[in-house]
């Protein structure tokens, strides 16, 4: 993983007595999974008189994160000056964590937050390209030939979410998917 370790050895019990190892030591992690949080490390001497030993450590993951610069109400639209980038330790970060400002731009809060809150997928979600009662271009078509008509949006919708439409011309209501701010795209 990216960014900078710190390994933090366990004491070793003083009543050891191990040989001298003539050969260089032999690492390997034990367990599967990022190296990170507490963990075993096996020491193998592979020498003349050999040993091996499991070690704990502790292994920490310093990354940068992205950090709400000042508190934030449910609902607010997350903007560039509302963020940046602060290094955390992310092995104590179990909810998750974003590492990319541009996966939090333009996305709403689902709850409020205070300044220097650590931003996780949990706490986003995408906004609205489409708001109820608002009038949006209804697309449809297949290959060369679209056709373009004004609709009704009869629900809130995210890109990407199916939403109901008012076709304003036929007045049939119809499914469509949402492409972006006042456009959804409806199946032929």
């Amino acid at each position: 993983m990216q960014g900078r370790h710190e390994v933090e050895i366990s004491r070793l019990d003083p009543r050891l007595r191990l040989a001298e190892c003539t050969r260089p030591l032999e690492f390997s992690l034990q367990g599967q999974g990022h190296p990170i949080g507490r963990l075993s490390l096996r020491v193998r001497c592979t020498g003349t008189t050999p040993w091996a030993l499991l070690v704990p450590a502790h292994v920490r993951l310093y990354q940068p994160v992205v950090t709400l610069v000042h508190p934030l109400q449910r609902n607010s639209l997350v903007q560039a000056s509302d963020i940046s980038l602060v290094e955390q330790d992310v092995s104590l970060l179990r909810q998750g964590f974003i590492t990319e400002t541009q996966q939090v731009i333009g996305q709403k809060l689902t709850r409020n937050l205070g300044a220097n809150q650590i931003l996780t997928p949990s706490h986003l979600q995408q906004a609205e390209a489409v708001r109820k009662g608002e009038h949006v271009v209804i697309s449809a078509g297949t290959g060369s030939i679209k056709v373009k008509m004004p609709g009704e949006a009869l629900s809130d919708g995210a890109v990407g979410q199916q939403i109901r439409v008012r076709n304003l011309r036929s007045e049939r209501i119809i499914r469509a998917r949402v492409t972006g701010p006042g456009q959804v795209e409806a199946g032929m």
